[in-house]
């Protein structure tokens, strides 16, 4: 069951009952306004955990015409093969690591082993820009957020919260359990895109040599 809920006169919510959905949906919708001609009505598609915002230009498209256009979309499954891929290296030397071992009762190396073993995809992005939530790794690094945010985390930092991982692209407040560290630019504003992990890719974590 998908709701459509007004967001301004440009825009649209759709709810979706678990990211899952989110995900297959946003697959098919970024391509299917490609094959279906709604390239200049469709003006951004942007997923989160269970809702994709679809900002449109109403005087090209109406928003029933949005509306009955989301609902019509088979949701798609990913694609591993065509998905685009980023590689980061990873320094695994996190305040939280021995806390994730001891939270997932694995040993430090196994947890490095779980966390680079699996690619993990960009469900969406938020909280900072360049932050992307990675879903699809490992089910045994799901571990809490910490009980006690930090007040600051270092840029690069990398993370574990619920089923997600992430790199904070700069210093900010977080309560993610961090295990190591990223030193690869994932926000630039000279670039174009200016973030390097965007909704849909790929992303293998490697060990740092």
């Amino acid at each position: 069951m998908i709701g459509i809920r007004t967001a301004g006169r440009s825009a649209v919510l759709a709810e979706f009952e678990d990211l899952g959905s989110v995900l297959g949906h946003f697959r098919a919708l970024d391509a299917d306004r490609s094959r279906d001609g709604l390239d200049d009505g469709v003006i951004d598609l942007v997923p989160a955990a269970r809702t994709i915002l679809v900002r449109f230009d109403p005087t090209v498209i109406t928003r029933d015409e949005v509306g009955a256009w989301i609902r019509a979309a088979e949701p798609v499954a990913v694609d591993e093969d065509a998905a685009e891929t980023v590689t980061l290296p990873v320094r695994y030397d996190g305040d939280d690591l021995g806390v994730v071992a001891s939270l997932t009762g694995l040993a430090v190396d196994e947890v490095i082993a779980a966390h680079t073993s699996t690619p993990w995809t960009v469900a969406f992005s938020g909280f900072a820009p360049g932050f992307g939530y990675l879903v699809g790794g490992d089910p045994r690094l799901a571990v809490p957020r910490r009980d006690t945010p930090r007040t600051s985390v270092p840029a690069g930092s990398v993370g574990l919260a619920g089923e997600f991982s992430g790199v904070y692209p700069r210093s900010s407040p977080g309560g993610w359990q961090l295990i190591g560290t990223c030193e690869v630019p994932l926000w630039d504003v000279e670039s174009t895109p200016p973030a390097v992990l965007r909704p849909g890719m790929r992303v293998q974590f490697t060990v740092a040599s």
